[in-house]
C-alpha cells in the first residue's frame, strides 16, 4: 500500500486495532500502534497519533488513556455489545433449535470478532439442553427472508415442500406448491408460515426448515377474508404442541413410511436399524410421560415399545387408565 494511500485509511486502522487487540486489561502504547500500523505499510509519528485518537474521541468513541510506570496505552472502553451481552447471544445462538450447527459455528465467530482478542475465547461456550435438535436445512435463512419480503410485497410465493427418507436426507415431496403467505410464526423452536392454499380453498400451515427452494412470484397473494377470521393465539394453542417429562432410553418399532415422523421428533442423530420386514427401530432418549403417551397413541397401531418392558407396560396401563375413564 503507498504511503499516502495508506494516510487516508489510518485512523481507520487506528480504530480497528482498538477494537480487535485492546480492553482494559491489554491496552495498546503508542509505540504499538506505530508498529501495528507500520505492518500494514503505514507509515506515522507519534503526534499523529494522537490527534487521530483525538478525533476518534470527538467522534464519540470512549478511547481511554491509561499512564503508568511501564508506558500505559489506549483501549476502547465502550463497545456496541458488553461481553455479558455477546455472552447471552451465544447461548441463544448455541441452544436454538432454529439454527444449523454449520451456521451457529459461523455466527458465534461473528460474535467473537465483536467482543475482542482477549474477550473471545469467553463466548466459545457449549450451551446442553435437553431434546435440543438442531434443523438441517441450511437454506433455511433464506427461506425466512424471502418470506418476510412476500409478505411486505403483497406477493405468493412457490415452493417444493421436503420430507426426510431412510437415508436421513431431506427430499422434495410432490410438486412445487403455490401459496399466499401471511403470518411467520415461532412454536416449539420451529418456524411456521401460515398460508392461504387456493388450491384447497383454506389457511394451511408449513414447517419453514421443510421448505425448499422458496421462490417470491409476480401475483398478488389471495385469502385475505380467510386470514382476518383466524384468530393467531387461538390457532397457534391449537395447531401445535409439545411435550416434556423425565429422560428414559427407549427402543421403539415403526413401519419405514414414518421415517419423517421420527426424525422431526428425534433428529437425524437418532439411532436407526432398518429391519427386514419393512420397518425400522429407533432408539431414542424420551420423555415418559402422559404427553409422550399422548404422542405414541396419536401414531395409533404403527408404533411398538420394543424395550424396555417397564415403558411398555406404562403405555398400557395408561391407555387402558383412558378407556375406564368415565366419558
Amino acid at each position: 500500500m503507498a504511503k499516502s494511500e495508506g494516510q487516508k485509511v489510518k485512523i481507520l486502522y487506528i480504530l480497528k486495532l482498538l477494537q480487535e487487540h485492546t480492553d482494559e486489561a491489554h491496552p495498546m502504547t503508542t509505540a504499538q500502534l506505530i508498529d501495528a500500523l507500520r505492518a500494514e505499510g503505514i507509515a506515522c509519528e507519534r503526534k499523529t497519533i494522537y490527534s487521530d485518537i483525538a478525533q476518534l474521541i470527538d467522534f464519540g468513541y470512549d478511547i481511554v488513556q491509561l499512564s503508568n510506570r511501564q508506558g500505559g496505552g489506549y483501549y476502547l472502553a465502550e463497545r456496541e455489545f458488553e461481553l455479558a451481552e455477546l455472552k447471552l447471544l451465544v447461548d441463544v445462538v448455541q441452544s436454538s433449535r432454529f439454527i444449523t450447527a454449520k451456521k451457529s459455528r459461523e455466527l458465534i465467530g461473528k460474535l467473537e470478532h465483536m467482543a475482542g482478542k482477549y474477550d473471545a475465547g469467553q463466548l466459545q461456550r457449549q450451551v446442553f439442553v435437553a431434546g435440543r435438535v438442531k434443523t438441517e436445512n441450511e437454506r433455511i435463512y433464506y427461506s425466512v427472508d424471502h418470506i418476510h419480503r412476500a409478505i411486505q410485497q403483497d406477493r405468493q410465493i412457490r415452493f417444493h415442500y421436503l420430507e426426510w427418507n431412510l437415508e436421513k436426507k431431506l427430499v422434495p415431496k410432490g410438486d412445487a406448491r403455490t401459496v399466499s403467505p401471511w403470518a411467520l410464526i415461532w412454536k416449539d423452536e420451529n418456524y411456521y408460515l401460515a398460508a392461504y392454499d387456493a388450491a384447497g380453498g383454506m389457511m394451511k400451515h408449513y414447517r419453514v426448515d421443510k421448505m425448499g427452494s422458496v421462490e417470491v412470484l409476480e401475483e398478488k397473494r389471495e385469502g385475505l377474508q380467510q386470514f382476518e377470521t383466524i384468530h393467531l393465539a387461538d390457532y397457534i394453542n391449537q395447531t401445535f404442541g409439545m411435550f416434556g417429562g423425565e429422560e428414559e432410553t427407549v427402543t421403539l418399532r415403526f413401519p419405514n413410511r414414518l421415517i419423517g415422523v421420527v426424525l422431526d421428533r428425534f433428529g437425524t442423530e437418532a439411532s436407526v436399524r432398518p429391519m427386514p420386514d419393512d420397518t425400522f427401530r429407533v432408539r431414542v432418549k424420551v420423555a415418559v410421560s402422559g404427553q409422550f403417551f399422548g404422542w405414541l397413541a396419536g401414531i395409533g397401531r404403527d408404533v411398538r415399545i420394543v424395550a424396555p418392558e417397564t415403558v411398555g407396560d406404562q403405555y398400557r396401563e395408561w391407555l387402558k387408565n383412558i378407556i375406564e375413564t368415565d366419558p
